[in-house]
């Protein structure tokens, strides 16, 4: 069973990321793929790798891994429900790999609504990933939608204090949740004081998606703070994300509403450190 990407090399296969960045491409040495299958949408798969154990890939793409996926899953959770002073309703955009669901859910809120396109990426996440996912029965509090999160944003309104957006690269299906109108829609469903978080790709490969988030946040948010991690399973291993706000400055606060509930990367010193943004991050912000 072979999936997109993947080619013989020396009596050994290996995934090929598609993607050339200033001539530098990833690769991960795979020892097998688990499961396969074409969704309506995409190639979903699910492969174990010889360092990053289980891995979700999407068209070639790897998505999260075993190995290092509580990074990203709890900088793009954390970071905005405890910069909210009361978080209630969450809202999680994409995030079928069920990561980011199981960090909001550490926190006392009464309800999360993940929307995922994709009922097959949640599916094979749950079966073959539960080291990301979480398995046993889901939590009550969250609610399954499977639809386009720009048409579900369209439809609601101040329904939530937080939205997460954890959207797959902008190529694609996901390119408009990286686009002004998804933005202006999103603001319109949160509630006063309401908070949304996306990410935003590599201040090192990507420096134009970054810095065009960040203004277009700009543009419709009072606050919009960048903050970062570095996650070696992403390009160039430091990766960005964009918090907007309606009310509360994560800058004025000290972190001390995280929940540390067997998280393994963010505690008060990340809370502290992760806004402070090195010189080149800094100048292609102004």
């Amino acid at each position: 069973m072979m999936i997109k990407g993947v080619f013989a090399w020396d009596g050994e296969h290996w995934l090929f990321d598609p993607e050339d960045r200033f001539g530098f491409r990833a690769t991960w040495k795979v020892n097998r793929v688990l499961a396969k299958a074409d969704s309506d949408f995409q190639e979903v798969a699910v492969i174990e790798t010889e360092g990053f154990g289980k891995a979700l890939v999407l068209d070639g793409v790897v998505q999260t891994t075993e190995k290092d996926g509580f990074i990203y899953n709890e900088m793009i959770t954390h970071i905005p429900l405890a910069a909210h002073p009361k978080p209630a309703d969450v809202c999680i955009i994409g995030g079928g790999d069920g990561g980011a669901a199981r960090e909001a859910l550490k926190y006392p809120v009464q309800s999360v609504d993940m929307v995922e396109i994709d009922p097959k990426v949640v599916e094979f996440s749950r079966r073959y990933l539960p080291e990301v996912a979480g398995d046993g029965e889901p939590d009550p509090r969250l609610r399954f939608v499977y639809e386009d999160g720009t048409r579900f944003v369209k439809k609601r309104a101040q329904a939530y204090d937080v939205i997460v957006v954890d959207s797959s690269d902008p190529v694609g299906p996901a390119a408009v949740l990286f686009e002004k109108p998804f933005y202006q829609d999103a603001k319109q469903v949160l509630k006063e004081g309401g908070i949304l978080v996306c990410q935003s790709e590599s201040p090192i490969f990507h420096p134009d998606v970054l810095k065009r988030v960040h203004h277009t946040l700009g543009e419709l948010f009072p606050v919009v703070r960048t903050y970062l991690a570095a996650i070696p399973t992403y390009p160039g291993g430091v990766w960005s994300f964009t918090l907007a706000s309606l009310g509360p400055d994560p800058l004025q606060s000290d972190g001390h509403r995280l929940v540390m509930n067997e998280n393994r990367y963010v505690n008060r010193d990340i809370w502290e450190s992760c806004f402070r943004l090195p010189q080149y991050v800094k100048e292609l912000l102004d």
